[in-house]
């Protein structure tokens, strides 16, 4: 058999297809594997490139890959998707998982040890429990809504809400849902509060976070986020790399020579640009209530509204986190403006 030299593995749940080449780009495999065949199966293999996207999965399969000497690689499925030449079958994507993992240009995704699949897998449940604390909150304000009940906007002022629906003179039917509603949002409440705490603790301890903790606007969550997400930038050959990958640049549409610069793209990343975007309005709302200066922010702010400078300011912020990363140093107010 002819010695393989590139495998893309197109990853589902239980049947995975492998294509292979040759060095001289010759196919030489092209078969299924089940979940309790791969490792079998790329243990008896000699080092090699393998090809994955990054997806569900690929990062343990890429670590336990990588335990045999192979050479494995991960990718963006957008990146992979231009090499599928027709139709949308296993073997297509996996031949074109092979094609586009040699090509010079391609673009990889750092592959994740567990302790950073760990903290990321924090800030996901934590993410997911905001949305259903969101969720329960406007319930509550929408039922008691409808009995003339209001109170002012945001969730700390939800008590206050559910202190007047118990005061009020409520039919007994509406009473067991909306306690039932109440104890969810204090279930809810406790458990990003728990999550929380546990990703201040691991800001503490990384000194990665207390670097990114130094740039104005970044807590304790936007900080360990990024440390998780980005622990290699030299997939990012400049700071605007990074800022285009978070989808904080502005949408090319060029043609006939003349170029023109539309909205944010809004591609990447979504977490972690909505976190800068908050920690950018936070800074900005500061500014504002501070003494009129010649600072950038302070002369954007003249021209743009406030949110418009929130995406300058989180684009910029995002360059400075590249800078930071990669130098392994800390913000220096003095080199800001």
């Amino acid at each position: 058999m002819t010695e393989i030299t590139t495998i893309g593995v197109d990853l589902a749940k239980s049947v995975f297809q492998v294509h292979g080449v040759d060095a001289e780009g010759a196919v030489v495999l092209r078969r299924q594997l089940r979940r309790n065949q791969m490792l079998e199966f790329f243990q008896r293999l000699g080092p090699c490139l393998v090809g994955m996207e990054a997806c569900a999965g690929a990062h343990h399969w890429a670590r336990e890959l990588g335990k045999f000497g192979h050479d494995v690689r991960l990718m963006p499925p957008s990146y992979v998707k231009p090499y599928v030449r027709r139709g949308k079958t296993d073997q297509a994507d996996a031949e074109a998982i092979c094609e586009a993992v040699t090509r010079p240009s391609m673009r990889f995704v750092s592959v994740k040890s567990e302790e950073t699949q760990a903290l990321l897998m924090t800030h996901k449940a934590r993410e997911f429990l905001v949305r259903q604390l969101t969720q329960v909150t406007n319930a509550i304000r929408a039922h008691l809504g409808e009995f003339g009940i209001v109170a002012p906007k945001g969730v700390h002022n939800v008590g206050r809400l559910l202190e007047a629906g118990e005061r009020a003179n409520l039919p007994a039917a509406a009473r067991v849902p909306l306690r039932l509603l109440a104890d969810q949002f204090c279930e809810t409440r406790d458990r990003i509060g728990a999550l929380t705490k546990d990703i201040r603790r691991e800001a503490e301890a990384s000194d990665t976070a207390k670097r990114l903790q130094t740039i104005p606007g970044i807590g304790p969550i936007t900080a360990t986020a990024l440390a998780a997400t980005l622990p290699d930038t030299t997939g990012f050959r400049m700071s605007r790399d990074l800022s285009a990958w978070l989808g904080l640049t502005p949408k090319p549409h060029s043609s006939g020579g003349k170029e023109k610069l539309g909205r944010i793209s809004k591609m990447g990343n979504r977490y972690l640009r909505r976190l800068l975007y908050v920690g950018a309005m936070g800074v900005i709302a500061v500014r504002r209530r501070g003494q009129p200066g010649e600072d950038w922010l302070w002369r954007l702010l003249q021209r743009k509204t406030a949110k418009q400078a929130a995406i300058a300011l989180a684009n910029r912020m995002a360059r400075t986190v590249w800078a930071l990363l990669r130098n392994g140093t800390s913000y220096d107010p003095a080199l800001a403006d």
